[in-house]
């Protein structure tokens, strides 16, 4: 997709309703799907953290920016994400929270970036947080700086490779509570999106096609 054309189509996507959680069922893991759609989150007492996720150009066409992160001790090591994390005392909401840490991680400045929508926020179980989700764009090409404690690389992928269902497979993983487990995911090159991010990008998918 052509970055003018991604542009021309923000007004429609900040009016279309949520496709909501029917669409994160879709690609959480099997095992988990009855759970997610009986549990109450609250209840759990969760964390809350915010996610963006970044559109911008590149070469004329629009990209969306993922992260690798380090490999360490946690739910989500070694996992393809968006750039975000755990809400600070510092923000005034989560969609402060999920612009801060996208500085931090990869050094877009917050005040560049305009907030599209917020998207449906989902739980993850594993790690007992509650995600807030937020599409976002930028209307140039970053320069990004990855922090180096937390990011192993920046995943640069092809807007109209993250819409396309041919991307969808199921594959086997290693998780943090099973080892070469089956999850439904998205493989875009090699590069193997799964778990609460692929949720997310199932959401936005949704959107995209709602906009005909």
């Amino acid at each position: 997709m052509d970055f003018s054309s991604l542009t021309d189509l923000v007004s429609k996507l900040k009016k279309i309703e949520l496709p909501g959680e029917t669409f994160h069922y879709d690609l959480a893991p099997l095992f988990r799907q009855d759970e997610l759609k009986r549990l109450d989150p609250n209840s759990k007492e969760p964390n809350y953290a915010g996610v963006l996720s970044l559109l911008y150009p590149k070469d004329g066409k629009a990209y969306m920016a993922f992260i690798l992160r380090k490999t360490y001790k946690g739910v989500h090591s070694n996992q393809i994400g968006f750039p975000g994390g755990r809400v600070e005392e510092v923000d005034r909401n989560l969609m402060e929270t999920a612009l801060r840490e996208t500085e931090e991680e990869i050094g877009v400045s917050a005040s560049s970036i305009k907030i599209i929508k917020p998207l449906t926020e989902l739980y993850i179980p594993p790690s007992n947080f509650l995600v807030h989700p937020f599409l976002s764009i930028v209307d140039f090409e970053p320069l990004f700086v990855l922090q180096q404690s937390e990011v192993e690389n920046l995943i640069e992928l092809p807007l109209s490779l993250c819409l396309n269902k041919a991307n969808f497979k199921k594959e086997f993983i290693d998780a943090s509570y099973a080892k070469n487990v089956e999850v439904p995911a998205y493989n875009f090159d090699g590069h193997v999106v799964w778990g609460a991010t692929a949720m997310i990008l199932s959401e936005i998918r949704e959107l995209f096609y709602r906009l005909g």
